[in-house]
């Protein structure tokens, strides 16, 4: 496995790459970034290899898989590079800079034999998996209502990064970059969104062309209501939340502590925590969900088979974004 950005996003990524490397599940081959400080950092943190340049990295002897962790118009680029090397690939979400590059990227896997999966690790929370396993199972009925809350906190140091916030590096604000994992995660537990009506808006507390402060109203396919309010300006930031209700039962699903109620059972808690990365550290969570995601790629590679987070499933929350900031520019509702 070959690393490609070595920013922000690296830490939790290494911290599991570590673990599975000391588990025997793989062999990190090194990292390559642009800067000559970050490659330097990385090999004094990490202890792996460095690359000067992306081509090498890719022909490293034995490379299967490559994690790129790079801004999102870069994505598509470098995974073609990558399947041209005869690796598959992980990118970090969201898949690409907009919908219509993420399904380029979708398409380019396909065409290549190759395989491309997407950092959703929310997916692989303890907790968010024992939600999905009681909603696959119908404990929880039909489902009535859905919404999530997303209100964190980005400090000063968190914008100081060149082009952090601003569309023409990152596709998007709050929802594109932060608040997407529990947007992908509400879709995940309780399907498809039909229709959205959105509002979004940028604070003026940071020199930002995107949105920070958003809201809408969702109709799903299955029938069910529900909103989604997502912001960074809430200081000091707080856990993520996902509330579900249904017709035999309800759960509220905050950070990493799920909290569900099934009627005739006794209410279950699961508690990995609630903190979650909503303050002003982005990174302040557990890398479990990290490792197991990227144990899942492995598995899927090693059985041949198509991963569960295959870059395919990241394209319908992608989706539903453009359509909640189409809504907010025309103030009528979308389909995504």
């Amino acid at each position: 496995m070959g690393i490609v950005g070595l920013g922000l996003a690296v830490k939790p990524h290494a911290l599991a790459l570590r673990d599975l490397e000391a588990a025997g599940r793989l062999r990190v081959v090194g990292g390559f970034a642009p800067s000559g400080d970050r490659r330097a950092a990385f090999a004094a943190a990490w202890g792996w290899p460095v690359f000067g340049r992306v081509d090498a990295l890719l022909a490293a002897p034995g490379l299967d898989l490559v994690l790129v962790l790079t801004p999102p118009r870069t994505h598509l680029p470098l995974a073609e590079q990558a399947f041209a090397a005869g690796a598959d690939v992980l990118v970090e979400k969201p898949v690409e800079w907009d919908a219509a590059r993420a399904q380029a990227l979708v398409e380019a896997a396909a065409r290549a034999g190759r395989r491309a999966a997407v950092v959703f690790q929310h997916r692989f929370r303890p907790a968010a998996q024992r939600l999905k396993a009681a909603l696959d199972d119908g404990a929880l009925g039909e489902i009535l209502s859905a919404s999530a809350s997303i209100r964190w906190w980005r400090d000063d140091a968190y914008f100081a990064t060149p082009g952090r916030g601003m569309l023409a590096r990152d596709g998007g604000g709050v929802l594109l970059t932060q608040a997407i994992h529990s947007i992908d995660l509400l879709l995940h537990l309780a399907g498809p969104v039909a229709s959205v009506t959105g509002f979004a808006r940028t604070s003026g507390l940071r020199a930002i062309d995107t949105e920070d402060i958003a809201a809408a109203a969702l109709r799903f396919a299955n029938g069910a209501i529900g909103a989604i309010d997502a912001t960074t300006v809430a200081r000091p930031g707080f856990p993520e939340r996902i509330e579900i209700a249904g017709t035999r039962g309800s759960a509220v699903l905050a950070a990493e502590r799920l909290d569900l109620h099934i009627v005739g059972r006794a209410p279950e808690v699961i508690d990995h925590g609630s903190a979650g990365g909503g303050g002003a550290d982005p990174m302040a969570f557990d890398h479990g969900p990290h490792r197991a995601m990227i144990a899942e790629v492995i598995d899927a590679i090693a059985q041949r088979r198509v991963p569960v987070n295959d870059a395919a499933t990241g394209l319908p929350v992608q989706r539903l974004i453009e359509a909640w900031l189409r809504s907010a520019q025309t103030g009528v509702p979308q389909s995504p």
